[in-house]
């Protein structure tokens, strides 16, 4: 399968923001955009005004590399999104936060949404006590989220049992020393700490 294998720091250069791909990285002087936040490339530091069209295509690819999709895959979350009830935007957003690899993450299992993705793929992630090994598995209200059992036993599951300090968004609930947790709710767009226009992204899309 097709993915994005270079320099992520690089992404969020591009972006103009922290993505939060790197996870602790992130939060510290090392962060590369807090070292140096313009664009990469050699004319990265030129002021260059965006069109429109630029505007709502920087917005998606935020989003894109946020979660770690490709183009196919994030503009089948969008058409679900069309469909269902409600606002569009806010609703691709939910569907994203439920994800299974993002839930993990954010419930502080995996530093990163590349780590929990390696986690789910790698069969150490159980849904409702069965193993689920794909990432973008859709969890539902009610779902019990927790690391097999065997894993538990790993350290690196039991440095992050150890170092759990990451908030918890309401919708979820999350037990450091069990390493396990449940959806309580179904995301709403104030849940979701992603700072983003995500009307722009339906704009583009519209067109």
């Amino acid at each position: 399968m097709a993915r994005y294998t270079g320099s992520v720091c690089r992404l969020c250069r591009r972006e103009g923001c922290k993505l939060f791909l790197k996870g602790d990285r992130c939060y510290s002087q090392k962060c590369a955009y807090t070292k140096r936040p313009v664009a990469p490339g050699q004319h990265g530091q030129g002021r260059k005004k965006l069109s429109e069209y630029g505007v709502q295509l920087r917005e998606k690819q935020k989003v894109k590399r946020a979660y770690g999709m490709l183009e196919k895959q994030f503009k089948e979350y969008f058409n679900v999104a069309a469909g269902m009830k409600g606002v569009t935007g806010t609703n691709m957003l939910s569907l994203l936060e439920r994800r299974l690899d993002n839930v993990v993450y954010r419930m502080g299992i995996g530093e990163s949404r590349a780590q929990a993705r390696q986690f789910v793929l790698h069969g150490h992630i159980l849904v409702n006590g069965k193993k689920v090994d794909i990432p973008s598995y859709r969890v539902n209200v009610g779902d019990q989220i927790a690391v097999k059992e065997k894993s538990a036993s790993l350290e690196k599951f039991k440095a992050i049992a150890e170092q759990a300090t990451r908030p918890m968004p309401k919708w979820l609930e999350f037990d450091p020393t069990k390493l396990s947790g449940a959806v309580t709710a179904i995301p709403e767009r104030d849940d979701i700490d992603l700072t983003v226009e995500e009307h722009l992204i339906v704009e583009l899309y519209s067109k």
